[in-house]
Order: C-alpha cells, then structure tokens, then sequence
C-alpha cells in the first residue's frame, strides 16, 4: 500500500515539474518577444518611456491624438489642460497625466497652459 502511495506521490511531482517547466519556457519566450518588439520601437519610444514613464501610444492616447501634428496635439493639450483644472472642478489626476504625456509634445514644443495659467 504504501508503495503504491508512494508511486502516486513520485509521479504527481513529476507531472506537476513538467507543467511548470513548460510554463517557465513559454514565459520566457514572451519575454524574450516583449523585449524584441520594444527593440524594434526605436529610440524614440524609448526616450519617451525613459522621461515619462509613458509610451508615445499611451501619450497619443491621453492627448486623444491620432497623428503628431504640432497644432492638433497643442490644441488637446490646452483644451484637457483647462477642463481638468481644479478650480473647475476637474482632477489633478488627469492633468498630471497630461504633464506626464510631454514626450508627444517635447517632439513639437510650445508653450505650456500651466506657465500660461502661472502653475
């Protein structure tokens, strides 16, 4: 009997290893993918990631800009600048956000709506 017990154990030990070993490769090889295709991104993303925090999508994102036009982005900056401003009610939240999405904007400078506004 207790060997039979024994047997059992050995080999729910092996299966479960297998399964976490097969688990560990597939992981390591999205890494791997992940790593790649940030590679690929090109110095720019990577720039943008390294002085925000945020990927030149996420800020095209929170800017709600589809391509870098100095005038469009310039535009959604101010315009979420100022509804989101505190004293309107909006969230110090979502213009932190819109600071932390300067990457877009540092590729096309202007002025800023908060040295406008004396922030």
């Amino acid at each position: 009997m207790a060997k039979y017990l024994a047997q059992i154990i050995v080999m729910g030990v092996q299966v479960v290893g297998r399964a976490f070993a097969r688990a560990l490769r597939q992981e390591f090889a999205a890494s791997r993918a992940a790593a790649d295709a940030r590679g690929r991104a090109g110095h720019q993303s990577a720039a943008a990631s390294n002085l925000s925090g945020l990927s030149l999508q996420e800020a095209q994102q929170i800017l709600n800009v589809s391509k870098l036009s100095p005038e469009e982005v310039q535009k959604n900056y101010e315009h979420l600048f100022k509804v989101n401003d505190k004293s309107v009610g909006g969230s110090f939240y979502l213009q932190s956000k819109l600071q932390r999405a300067q990457p877009v904007r540092l590729c096309h400078p202007g002025p800023r709506p908060s040295q406008q506004l004396g922030l």
